[in-house]
């Protein structure tokens, strides 16, 4: 069952939430933009549904609510920022914005992030670059609940891989994906309404595939993109493994197996000692004028668009672009409201009545 909620309603009380655990009114308004952003685009799992995960990392003293974020090594084109175990929903704003400014100077910039925590949709952040006529790109790694091909260990995280790239008359090009067959928000739905996972999302203690959404956290592992070597779970093993290495080794941060476990991920226990500073991401900024004038690139991302979305298709189906079962979703859920399932609801109630903060329905 699901109950339908304004986007406005939402806002105010996760808004109050982050206030209340301490946040600046500042800090508090732009990551309820993140995780808003999230359900108006159909992304559920990085939604609402996560804001108690962010109240338990500050009860444990993992989030600092007022956190003194600064860059601590740059170039022109690049620098390494410390987000002083800050809100990951704010400190990748912070950074996004570091290397638009970068990409505005000299061309393009590339930022490299340590002693965060999680950042919501990795999409959000790359489009920041839009507006400025610019190719946003967005990575982080997250906790390791992921398998590497033929391995029975959890080394890797879902580790998503965003960008977007501006078009003139159409709609922008923005790809968001986890590295993973499936992001874990996606199992945590379905252990919400106790339903079976499709067979090529995980696999169990053994290594064999399972259907059981709950077997990351009982011995077993989400399967990189690809679910198995036949289907080239090796390339979805390496994109993860690229993003770990730009987000946690050339950042400073932990990487790998000592990457924090965010709170709903079903432990909040790190690997001991740590290896870095809290969670990574890796940002950059392309300035479309750095290779040839914007208006004349855009009018070809026009093109290269139409030919997609024109593009002869299987019977009963439709050749989407990147971005637009968001872009649709986003436009059908400002106006009609937002859908959440009962769980999540019960579970934004009783925080509120935790945090004293009345979700008022």
């Amino acid at each position: 069952m699901t109950q339908t909620f304004s986007y406005q309603h939402l806002f105010e009380f996760v808004e109050h939430i982050f206030i209340k655990m301490g946040c600046s009114i500042d800090h508090a308004y732009r990551a309820t933009q993140v995780l808003l952003n999230a359900d108006l685009r159909g992304i559920d799992s990085h939604g609402v549904a996560r804001l108690s995960g962010y109240v338990r990392q500050w009860e444990i003293g993992r989030l600092n609510p007022l956190p003194e974020m600064k860059i601590i090594h740059e170039t022109p084109s690049t620098a390494t920022f410390d987000g002083d175990a800050g809100l990951g929903l704010v400190v990748a704003q912070e950074a996004m914005k570091i290397a638009i400014k970068k990409a505005e100077q000299v061309g393009t910039g590339w930022v490299a992030v340590r002693n965060s925590g999680h950042f919501g949709i990795a999409a959000h952040h790359a489009m920041q670059a839009l507006a400025h006529d610019m190719i946003g790109i967005s990575l982080t790694h997250a906790a390791s609940l992921a398998a590497p091909t033929h391995s029975l260990e959890k080394l890797l995280g879902t580790n998503p891989i965003a960008v977007a790239v501006p078009a003139l008359t159409q709609p922008p090009f923005v790809a968001d994906f986890a590295t993973t067959t499936v992001a874990y928000g996606k199992m945590q739905i379905l252990q919400r309404q106790n339903a079976h996972a499709p067979t090529g999302w995980a696999q169990d203690e053994k290594g064999g595939q399972t259907t059981n959404p709950h077997a990351p956290k009982e011995g077993g592992a989400l399967l990189p993109l690809g679910s198995d070597r036949e289907h080239s779970s090796h390339k979805g093993y390496c994109l993860g493994a690229i993003v770990d290495i730009l987000s946690g080794v050339l950042s400073g941060a932990n990487f790998g197996p000592w990457v924090p476990p965010f709170a709903t991920s079903g432990s909040t226990s790190e690997r001991q000692p740590p290896i870095g500073l809290g969670t990574g991401h890796f940002f950059g900024a392309m300035r479309i004028d750095a290779f040839q004038p914007a208006h004349e690139f855009k009018q070809r991302m026009d093109k290269w668009i139409e030919t997609f979305r024109q593009a002869e298709a299987i019977e009963g189906k439709r050749v989407l672009i990147p971005g637009d079962p968001e872009r649709i979703t986003e436009m059908f859920r400002k106006r009609e409201g937002i859908p959440l399932i009962e769980p999540v609801v019960e579970d934004l109630k009783a925080l509120g009545d935790k945090m004293e903060v009345d979700f008022f329905y």
